[in-house]
């Protein structure tokens, strides 16, 4: 099981790649961006922290920060900036901006991991937590022993199979399930599914959870997912 997922954003190559290495070894879940555009074309929703340098191309550090704490689906991701620069006026600059940390380059790996450790650990004792039976996302609860799901406290009535789609695409939100894997685990005791059956238990599933039937994404030519 991941210890959290970590984006690294810098655009020296070399250095992402140390950070993911070692990172991984830690037990996180690491993607990187050479640069700050390109973090922003990622659901940047599904990481726990975000390392930023601050010196990148025509987007800072600072200003993909600033673009995110204005924007309440990501203004509660945890930053750590990492920077060559070191001046008060920069770590004024970042955490007015909302960082978490700081970090100046050049820095041990050990450093860093530690950094991200007390981090992640503050992330991680915030959120809420689920029961061995519960799964939650924001007012959307199931209950996988009483086989129950409920919108804003409200009871919304499934199928079994709508059920345990939602319980799949819920209990790992952000991955893709091909048609073929959803089939697999949730028709797994029948002889012959038609792929159409998926689609037509997804366009049920939507309109029952309300608004959540727009997190259940379709990844054309790929599957289904949960967007947070």
């Amino acid at each position: 099981m991941s210890n959290g997922k970590i984006l690294v954003v810098d655009d020296e190559a070399d250095l992402c790649e140390i950070l993911k290495f070692n990172l991984e070894i830690e037990g996180y879940d690491v993607d990187t961006s050479l640069s700050a555009e390109d973090a922003l074309t990622k659901n940047l929703t599904q990481y726990d922290l975000l390392l930023l340098d601050v010196m990148m191309g025509e987007i800072s550090g600072f200003k993909m920060a600033s673009m995110l704490k204005k924007d309440p689906k990501t203004d509660k991701i945890p930053i750590i900036f990492l920077t060559a620069k070191d001046t008060e006026n920069d770590l004024v600059t970042g955490f007015n901006i909302g960082a978490d940390d700081y970090i100046s380059k050049p820095f041990s790996i050990r450093e860093v991991i530690v950094r991200v450790k007390a981090v992640m650990r503050r992330v991680m004792d915030a959120k809420p937590q689920e029961a061995d039976n519960t799964i939650v996302y924001d007012q959307l609860v199931l209950d996988t022993k009483s086989i129950k799901a409920s919108v804003a406290g409200k009871d919304i009535s499934l199928t079994k199979k709508e059920f345990e789609i939602l319980k799949l695409l819920l209990s790992n939100r952000g991955n893709v399930f091909s048609r073929e894997e959803i089939l697999s685990k949730v028709w797994s005791d029948e002889v012959y599914v038609l792929d159409r059956t998926i689609d037509v238990n997804i366009t049920r599933l939507r309109k029952k959870v309300g608004i959540y039937g727009k997190n259940i994404v379709t990844r054309l030519g790929f599957g289904y997912c949960f967007e947070e």
